[in-house]
Order: C-alpha cells, then sequence, then structure tokens
C-alpha cells in the first residue's frame, strides 16, 4: 500500500536536503494536520498535470521515443514523487464566467497565456481583451466560424437542413487536436457532443481554455497507447491541421480511429494533403488514399478543403480483400474495448458477427438512445429491464441531490461535472435536462461499461483512481463519488490522495458528491477543514444494493481561497 500523504509529509523534513534540489517538492514542508491547513503547493504549480508532467520526465530520466509522442502520454509519479500538497489558483483567479457566455469569453486571469492571440490572430482562434480573452469561434480551416464550418460538413454529407446530428443518427464526434475547442463548442447547439482532444504540448492550455469555456475536453495523444474510449465510440472523427502523420507505422493512427468509429462512422480531415498542389502534399495524398482504400474506407465527399472519409457498414469489404493485403485483420483473440495501457497494433478491427448482419450499431437516434437499451448490454449479460431499473433508480437519487443543493446552487452555477464511477451512465443520463455535460469515468479493472455509456450518446473515459486525471487544475464544477472510496480501500491505494485530486480538479466554489459507507464519510469529514471544504449538508440515503451498510449522501463545497492564506467569500 502507497503511503498516505499524511504520512510522507510528516517526513518532508527528513528529506528536505533533497527535496530542495528540484522544484518539485515546494510546498511539502509544512505538516497537514486535520485541524489545520494542508500545505500549498509552489504557485508555480498551478497549472500542474501530475501524469503529464514534462519535469517529471526529464527528472526520471525516462527512455522515450519523441518520435512516437511517447513524451506526451501518461507518465505518473511514484508514490515518492507525488505532490502532497494543494495546488493554489493563479493570482487574481476569478469564478468562471458561466455557460453560456463562457463558450465566447473567459476570465484572462484564470488562463494568463496569451500567446495564441498572437499566433493565430489571422485565424480568429482568440482575442486578448483586456481582462478577458474573447473566443470568436475561427480555427486554423474556419476563419469565417465554426458554425459555418459545421454546416458545410453536413452539407457535404447531404445531411437534411445541413445539420450536423442527421436528425439524431449522429452524437458523439472525436476532435483530435482540436486547438481551443471551438468545432466541439459550436456542435453543442445541434445536440451533438464532441470529445476534443490534444496534447500539453508545444501549444498547451489549448485545453484549458477548452475547459474553461465549459467544453468537454481530455488531454490525450495518439502517440504508442489507445486512446481510453472503447471501440465503435464516435459517429464522426475530425481532424483540422491537426498535424499529425497518418502515415506512420503501417498506419497506425488511422487505424486507431478506425477502432473507435461505428459501422458508417466518418472522418473529416481538413488539411493541406488533401487540397495542396505541390509534391509532397501530393504524395501524402496519394498514400493516405491508398491505405483508406485497404482499410475499407470510401470517399463520401472532397470539397472546399477537406475529405470526409467513410467506414463500411458490415465485413463485407474485409472479406474480399485479397490474401496478405495490409493492414491485416486484428486476431479473434483482441479485444477492442480493452484500452488502459494497452498498446496500439497495425490491424483492422472486424464486427461482431451479429453487428456484421445487421449492417450497423442498431442504435436508436438522439435523444431516444439516451434511455433506450443499448445492444451492446448483451456483452455484460446485463438485461434490458436491469438497465431501465438503473436508469430509474438514478433519476430518482439525481433529483434527490439537487433538491439537496438547491438552496446553495445559482442558475447556472454548474457546467462541468465528472462521475467518477459512472457505471452505466445512468447518473449522467438523469441530468438531461440540465445544460450541463458529465466526464463518465469509468475503472480500467471493472465491467467495461463505457460501452454503454457511448451507446447511450454520452462520453466518458476509462481510468484507475489510483492516478491522477488526465486534465488541468479547477476543471469541474461537481464531482459526484459513489463508492469511489471504498473501491480504493479494496485496492490499497491512498484515499489521503484522492483527496487531493478531487481538490486539484475541482474549481473553487464547486461542488462535490461523496455517496458511500457511513465510515467513509467520516473519515472525509475528518479534512474539510485543511482542504478548504466546507459540508453543505449530510443525509442519510437508501440501503445500497452493493453492500448490507446504508449509504450516506455528503455535500461538499470548496472555497475560493488565495495562495497568501486567506479564504475569499464562496457564496
Amino acid at each position: 500500500m502507497a503511503p498516505s500523504f499524511l504520512g510522507r509529509l510528516g517526513g518532508a523534513a527528513m528529506e528536505m536536503a533533497t527535496m530542495a534540489q528540484t522544484s518539485q517538492f515546494l510546498g511539502l514542508a509544512m505538516q497537514m494536520t486535520l485541524s489545520s491547513r494542508a500545505s500549498v503547493c509552489d504557485d508555480r504549480h498551478s497549472e500542474l498535470i501530475p501524469c503529464l508532467d514534462r519535469n517529471l520526465i526529464y527528472q526520471m530520466r525516462l527512455k522515450l521515443d519523441l518520435n512516437l509522442m511517447e513524451h506526451y502520454e501518461r507518465h505518473c509519479p511514484p508514490p515518492e514523487r507525488r505532490f502532497n500538497c494543494l495546488i493554489p489558483p493563479p493570482h487574481g483567479y476569478k469564478v468562471p464566467i458561466k455557460w453560456p457566455k463562457s463558450r465566447d469569453i473567459v476570465w484572462k486571469a484564470n488562463i494568463p497565456h496569451t500567446h495564441l492571440a498572437k499566433e493565430k490572430s489571422d485565424q480568429n482562434w482568440m482575442i486578448d481583451a483586456g481582462e478577458k480573452i474573447k473566443f470568436p469561434g475561427g480555427g486554423t480551416h474556419f476563419h469565417h466560424g465554426a458554425d459555418k464550418y459545421i454546416s458545410s460538413i453536413a452539407n457535404m454529407l447531404n445531411f437534411k437542413d445541413n445539420i450536423i446530428n442527421n436528425e439524431g443518427m449522429l452524437r458523439t464526434v472525436l476532435d483530435v487536436g482540436c486547438g481551443v475547442a471551438s468545432f466541439g463548442g459550436y456542435l453543442l447547439s445541434s445536440n451533438v457532443i464532441a470529445m476534443s482532444l490534444a496534447p500539453n504540448d508545444v501549444h498547451q492550455n489549448q485545453i484549458q481554455f477548452a475547459l474553461e469555456r465549459g467544453i468537454p475536453a481530455y488531454l490525450g495523444v495518439l502517440g504508442t497507447k489507445r486512446l481510453p474510449y472503447p471501440s465503435r465510440s464516435f459517429e464522426l472523427a475530425h481532424c483540422s491541421r491537426c498535424r499529425i502523420d497518418w502515415l506512420q507505422r503501417d498506419g497506425i493512427l488511422m487505424l486507431e480511429l478506425d477502432r473507435l468509429l461505428r459501422p458508417g462512422g466518418y472522418f473529416a480531415y481538413s488539411s493541406p494533403e488533401a487540397y495542396a498542389q505541390d509534391e509532397e502534399d501530393r504524395r501524402i495524398w496519394k498514400e493516405m488514399s491508398s491505405l483508406a482504400e485497404r482499410m475499407c474506407w470510401k470517399i463520401a465527399e472532397k470539397k472546399n478543403q477537406t475529405v470526409i472519409w467513410v467506414k463500411p457498414l458490415n465485413n463485407d469489404c474485409y472479406r474480399s480483400r485479397p490474401r496478405g493485403t495490409n493492414p491485416p485483420l486484428c486476431k479473434s483473440g483482441d479485444d477492442p474495448d480493452s484500452v488502459w495501457g494497452v498498446t496500439m497494433e497495425a490491424c483492422i478491427t472486424p464486427y461482431p458477427e451479429q453487428m456484421h448482419r445487421d449492417g450497423g450499431s442498431g442504435l436508436a437516434p438522439w435523444p431516444a438512445r439516451l434511455t433506450t437499451p443499448p445492444p451492446r448490454l448483451a456483452d455484460l449479460y446485463v438485461t434490458a429491464d436491469t438497465f431501465e431499473k438503473d436508469t430509474e433508480m438514478w433519476q430518482q437519487r439525481v433529483d434527490n441531490y439537487w433538491n439537496l443543493l438547491r438552496p446553495k446552487v445559482k442558475p447556472e452555477s454548474i457546467r462541468n461535472i465528472m462521475d467518477m464511477k459512472a457505471n452505466f451512465g445512468s447518473f449522467a443520463a438523469a441530468l438531461k435536462e440540465k445544460d450541463v455535460w458529465v466526464m463518465n469515468a469509468v475503472s480500467h479493472d471493472g465491467p467495461n461499461t463505457l460501452k454503454i455509456i457511448y451507446d447511450r450518446g454520452l462520453i466518458g473515459s476509462t481510468h484507475d483512481w489510483c492516478e491522477a486525471f488526465s486534465t488541468y487544475p479547477r476543471t469541474y464544477d461537481l464531482l459526484h463519488a459513489w463508492t469511489v472510496f471504498t473501491d480504493l480501500e479494496k485496492r490499497g491505494c491512498s484515499a489521503e490522495d484522492l483527496l487531493l485530486e478531487m481538490d486539484r480538479i475541482l474549481r473553487p466554489t464547486g461542488f462535490i458528491i461523496v455517496r458511500d459507507k457511513a465510515p467513509i464519510i467520516v473519515f472525509i469529514k475528518k479534512y474539510l477543514n485543511a482542504l478548504h471544504w466546507e459540508a453543505v449538508t449530510v443525509v442519510d440515503g437508501e440501503s445500497s444494493r452493493e453492500s448490507e451498510e446504508n449509504e450516506m449522501i455528503l455535500i461538499i463545497r470548496k472555497k475560493l481561497w488565495l495562495p497568501e492564506g486567506g479564504s475569499q467569500d464562496s457564496t
């Protein structure tokens, strides 16, 4: 079992001489007690992402292949190198502007990075506007606005009235190399939700801008590992000048997109290779076209500097390819939904036989798919009746949560939500009438219910709560932790470390809903003062189906505190 952060802080004085040699451990000298404040990290770490910390890579001298983007993948610190202190907000931090205004404008103090406004000044990404940063909705390939660009894609695909959701049949999108995520932000008005994905690279802070704006986003990279999403999760993948070498390693990155696309799914690619006339662009386009053809993708349309490929509906094309054609089909024993730390392979994942015969995913259009039992329930041996009862139960629970929160929650004060143990995604489904989005986290070592969540038209990621999540500090307005601490206790990981991680990713004035056993609630309450948290309410829950003990509900609010030690009014 990893030592708790209390134990490690207690030994900080003995290790001070060594730790002082690296800025990583600044702030650890002050021991945290149950009645005092936790030590505060140096303010230079106000944007720390523990498992994507470039300093850690250098200090541990990890031998990584830069050409394969391994240095942008997750590399988590061992227990002795973890930050055991509170991540401070930047100086001048303000409670974020609320959605929907936040799509177009945020406080500069919260993300004091304006280099993109200068670098992309001719592309309308963002504008430095004094105390605020404005987002006109532009991008490298859509200077005139993401909304017009999205309509043009729908027009290319002959969707009715040029509306991208295709009458509810296109719901989930993967935007690779998303920039500040204006593409994903403008999709939301069409009831389409995008997972905006980009690495913490030389143009860092792009994902941070997206999350501050209230747009779903995740830090990740197409490198050597599968993305943390199950197969057949997205109806559309999108790349606009994402600077990815799609031809490397026998096309392995395009094959990862293929794994993630549903039958009949699209890949919209806006990049010079698709239209430029110089020799190198023509060469790349010829090789990409050949690879796509061997993958059985067909061009749906090509115009206006964009090409859109479509993936086949069944296995017929794969079966008719000449023997020995590359890329090969994946081996029959390969699990395309196993993703946590799994290395990508340059192979095509054929459809299950039932899906091949049906010729599609069999999903209802949105919003009916949110509550319709999806076909992949059978993969988990879950009945439609169980699914429907779970949906009903969480609707009742969420209604209860909202009643408990109502005295403290102002209109539009909650936008970004994380469900830390999402199961079938019914917590998120119960929020369908709220103007919020939910990142559904599913354990890497439990039932692979994330495929059900995506089939419902929701988004999420596989994760291990013994580690930090791949997001910036101050990402979420609300965290929901249903028996997460009980699960962690069984695995022998540090519950105190998890409390620090929850504090890192929660916005000041944000809320935590903990639903767990009574001893867990008592344990957490001991740390409230040290973490600058306050209990909003504690109530008994109904009997848990998974435990003989009754569950309790603890609702917590994080105060807006200053690095200097004071707390501002968080109401």
